[in-house]
């Protein structure tokens, strides 16, 4: 695929509803980068088994961590490829008939080569994905310890081949549900962080230190 699009393949073609299909980078980058939380597919022990975890995108790599023993990590390094889902809830799109109605969504579907990640791309893909989940986290705690890197298993997916999916706007009502005087329309699902509440153990007893939010999380609120 070229870099400007990532599909359709043989194995991320839409082909439920293909008028909600978005192939290019730009969109499949946008919701890997919004999502908090990716699925990971696999054949384990001839099962399927699909694996919540965090996951941090650099280019056209996406960076996913678990325990050394993880199975599912393990039987993709193993096959060499992996299959990646991601979906984000932005709210119900109610329409006049139960059949119609649905969830407005954004989802992709990453199908890519996959490896273990080893030495200094290893430290830094973890790093990537601390800071994935708070911007600038991996500067403000301690490095991770030589123990820590070994009961960790990094495996970098190569965003091969990829569709995304976008459910929004009005519902499909057909003319005659259109006439019926039933309510209709988006109901947004909105989603913000809360305020911090510190850990006042060990350092953080003391008052002034708890009460000084570090870089990252003002970053997450949006404070300057």
């Amino acid at each position: 695929m070229s870099d400007d699009v990532l599909g359709p393949g043989p194995h991320t073609r839409v082909r439920r509803l293909p008028e909600k299909a978005r192939y290019d980078a730009a969109t499949v980058h946008a919701i890997l980068d919004a999502a908090l939380v990716v699925h990971v597919a696999a054949l384990v022990e001839g099962r399927a088994v699909a694996l919540p975890t965090l996951a941090a995108r650099d280019g056209e790599t996406l960076y996913v961590h678990g325990n050394r023993s993880n199975a599912v990590l393990a039987a993709v390094v193993r096959d060499g490829r992996a299959w990646v889902t991601a979906t984000l809830v932005d709210g119900l799109r109610l329409a006049r008939s139960g059949f119609e109605s649905s969830i407005a969504y954004r989802s992709v579907v990453v199908v890519g080569a996959a490896r273990d990640v080893e030495g200094e791309e290893k430290t830094r893909a973890l790093d990537l994905v601390v800071d994935r989940v708070a911007p600038g986290r991996s500067r403000e705690v301690r490095p991770m310890s030589v123990r820590e890197l070994a009961l960790t298993r990094v495996v970098a997916i190569a965003i091969d081949e990829a569709s995304a999916k976008v459910s929004a706007g009005p519902t499909d009502d057909g003319p005659e549900d259109l006439a019926r005087p039933v309510w209709a329309g988006t109901v947004p699902l909105l989603t913000r962080w809360g305020e911090p509440e510190a850990d006042r153990r060990g350092a953080l007893a003391d008052a002034r230190l708890a009460e000084e939010l570090p870089t990252s999380v003002r970053a997450l609120l949006g404070r300057p």
